[in-house]
C-alpha cells in the first residue's frame, strides 16, 4: 500500500535533520564579551590586584629586599610594622611636611587656576596663546622643572640676583630648612596650575551665558554673579580638582627626591611620606616596613577623600 507524505511531515523530517549548534548565539555573545575583557582583567590581576595582595601580606612580615626566601615564608611580626610607623619620628616629620606642603599648594593651585580659567574664558584677544602659555608648564617633566628651579634658587641664581637689587643678602634656598619646603611649594604651583586651569575652563564653559545676561539685567555686579552663579554651578569641578590636588600633593615624591638628592634634607625638611617609603623600600631594603607605610598612606588618602565627598554633599543638600 502506497503512503503519501504530507508537506507537514516533510518539513518535520527536514527540521530533525538539521544539527543543533553546540554554542548558542547568547553563549557566543557572552564568550565574545569575556574575550574582550580578558586582556584588561589579566593585566589588572597581574599588575594591580596581585601586587596589592602581596604588599598587604608583606606588611605583616619582616622581609628584606635581598632576602633569598619567598615573602610568604618570611617571619611574621603581626602589627609590629604598623606600630613602628606611628612611633617613627622621621615618618612623623615626613607626615608633617607633606600636610604642610598640601595645605600650601592646594589652595594656591585652585585659586590661581580658577582665576586663570576665568581670564582665558573672558573676551580677550589671543585666548589660544594664553591657554597654551599657562598649560605648557604642566607638560614639562618634573625633572626638568626641578633643574630649572635649582638654577633659579641657587646662591648666584636669578632670584638672588633680583633680590640683591633691593639689598637683600643672597641665600641658598634649597639648603636652608626654613626655605627649602617653601621653594618646592612655589615650584609645584607653577608647574601644575595649568592642568587645573583647563579643568576649570571646561566647567566654566558649561554654564549657560543666559544666566549671566539675566543677572546683569537684574543689576547684579560681577562679584555677585561670581558668587551666585559661577561658584555654585562649578561645584562638581571644584570637588574634582580638590580631590585630585589633595591626592597629588600627598603623594609628592619626584620634586623632593631631585631637590634633596633623595635624602629629604636639609634636616628632613623636605622629607615626604612617599620619599620616606621609597628610601625604606629600595635604599634600606625593608620591604615589610615599607609596605606598612604604603597602607598607612592609602588609609590617609582614602579617609580624606571620603571626608571631602561628604562635605560637598552636605553643602549641596543645604
Amino acid at each position: 500500500m502506497l503512503t503519501v507524505k504530507t508537506p507537514t511531515e516533510n518539513k518535520d523530517s527536514k527540521e530533525k535533520k538539521v544539527p543543533k549548534k553546540f554554542i548558542t548565539k547568547k553563549t557566543r555573545e557572552k564568550l565574545d564579551g569575556w574575550l574582550f575583557v580578558a586582556p584588561f582583567a589579566i593585566s589588572a590581576i597581574v599588575f594591580f590586584i596581585g601586587p596589592l595582595i602581596a604588599a598587604f601580606i608583606l606588611s605583616f612580615k619582616e622581609y628584606g629586599l635581598l632576602d633569598q626566601t619567598s615573602f610568604l615564608g618570611a617571619k611574621s611580626v603581626g602589627f609590629d610594622n604598623y606600630i613602628r610607623v606611628f612611633n617613627d619620628e622621621v615618618f612623623g616629620k615626613a607626615l608633617t611636611n607633606t600636610f604642610t606642603y598640601s595645605l600650601c599648594v592646594v589652595p594656591l593651585q585652585l585659586v590661581i587656576a580658577l582665576l586663570l580659567a576665568m581670564v582665558v574664558d573672558s573676551k580677550i584677544k589671543a585666548k589660544a596663546f594664553f591657554r597654551a602659555a599657562y598649560y605648557i608648564p604642566t607638560l614639562t617633566s618634573a625633572v626638568a622643572v626641578s633643574l630649572i628651579f635649582l638654577f633659579i634658587f641657587k646662591v648666584d641664581g636669578v632670584l638672588n640676583n633680583f633680590l640683591n637689587i633691593f639689598g637683600i643678602a643672597p641665600r641658598n634656598w634649597f639648603t636652608e630648612p626654613k626655605f627649602a619646603l617653601a621653594a618646592i611649594v612655589l615650584m609645584a604651583v607653577w608647574s601644575s596650575v595649568g592642568m587645573y586651569m583647563i579643568i576649570f575652563l571646561s566647567g566654566l564653559q558649561e554654564i549657560p551665558q543666559t544666566l549671566y545676561e539675566a543677572a546683569e539685567i537684574d543689576g547684579a555686579s560681577k562679584l555677585q554673579r561670581f558668587f551666585k552663579i559661577t561658584l555654585p554651578l562649578i561645584k562638581p569641578t571644584i570637588f574634582f580638582n580638590l580631590v585630585v590636588s589633595v591626592i597629588g600633593t600627598l603623594q609628592m615624591f619626584d620634586q623632593a627626591y631631585i631637590i634633596s638628592k633623595g635624602v629629604g634634607g636639609p634636616l628632613n625638611s623636605t622629607m615626604t611620606m612617599v620619599l620616606y617609603l621609597y628610601n625604606k623600600a629600595f635604599k634600606e631594603g625593608e620591604m615589610g616596613y615599607a609596605s606598612a607605610i604604603a597602607f598607612v598612606i592609602f588609609a590617609i588618602l582614602f579617609t580624606l577623600t571620603i571626608i571631602q565627598k561628604r562635605l560637598f554633599k552636605e553643602e549641596e543638600a543645604n
